[in-house]
């Protein structure tokens, strides 16, 4: 594989550059603080958490620079959000035509 930023993992990018690309978010509902040193893919985040600490991705890497403004994670990462709304839509336009 090639060794371009074009190809490389979008938690990759983010361990290369922590403080400008993520930030770490703190959530100690649960106890002591499970921040994790090191960036992997488990540990950061495209969007929010439930629960437990993380690496967030900022905004300056979502929507800035060219990152993943129309690339491809940006597009799988939003592609199941849309196919359940679609879902969604459907279920209920054919309940409504059942019940109707």
């Amino acid at each position: 594989m090639s060794k371009t930023d074009k190809t490389r993992p979008w938690w990759v990018k983010l361990a290369d550059a922590p403080m400008v690309y993520c930030r770490p978010v703190h959530d100690h509902r649960d106890g002591a603080c499970t921040l994790p040193e090191r960036i992997d893919r488990e540990s950061a985040s495209l969007s929010r958490r439930l629960s437990g600490c993380y690496w967030r991705a900022t905004d300056a890497f979502l929507f800035g620079e060219g990152r993943l403004n129309g690339g491809r994670e940006w597009a799988l990462y939003r592609r199941e959000t849309r196919r359940r709304e679609r879902r969604q839509a459907r279920h209920e336009l054919r309940r409504r035509r059942d019940d109707g």
